[in-house]
């Protein structure tokens, strides 16, 4: 055995850096996985651009553009958080069945189309957002067209 006894070192590190001047300030989403989840592909129709430039940079800074980076990020973030108040203002009642049930199912979509649905309506009636599933072959029914899921706990509720 050794000799040495161990250390454990309890305390919470916080660095109170500020950031530059150069980077833009942005309030974080400040939203559980489930809420995100349930917006996601809106989010991904909206914020493309902004989530493809930060890509972009990110790619080309070869895994090291951290600070490079932060600008385009911020802009993703803000992007995503308008998405967010937009469903809350808009679409609320239908959000937050939709998220509820994801968080109750383990985050498993499948098992919420019967709340996804009513979402996507109301969310294409007012915001002109149409959710859309990158890579679907074209001669095929994307999974939440689909009139019966089957692998759903309630098919008979579908």
């Amino acid at each position: 055995m050794s000799a040495r006894q161990p250390r454990f070192n309890q305390h919470l590190l916080i660095d109170t850096t500020p950031l530059p001047d150069s980077i833009p300030k942005v309030q974080e989403v400040g939203s559980s996985s489930a809420p995100l989840l349930s917006a996601s592909f809106f989010i991904g129709a909206r914020c493309k651009a902004y989530n493809d430039d930060f890509m972009q940079c990110k790619t080309e800074a070869n895994g090291k553009g951290e600070m490079d980076c932060l600008r385009e990020g911020r802009k993703v973030t803000r992007c995503a958080g308008s998405v967010l108040d937009d469903i809350n203002k808009s679409c609320l009642d239908e959000f937050r069945k939709h998220w509820e049930c994801l968080d109750n199912n383990n985050q498993q979509l499948w098992q919420c189309r019967r709340w996804e649905r009513p979402l996507n309506n109301c969310v294409f009636e007012k915001l002109n957002l149409e959710k859309k599933i990158p890579g679907v072959p074209e001669n095929e029914t994307p999974v939440h067209l689909r009139k019966r899921q089957i692998f759903a706990h309630s098919v008979i509720t579908q």
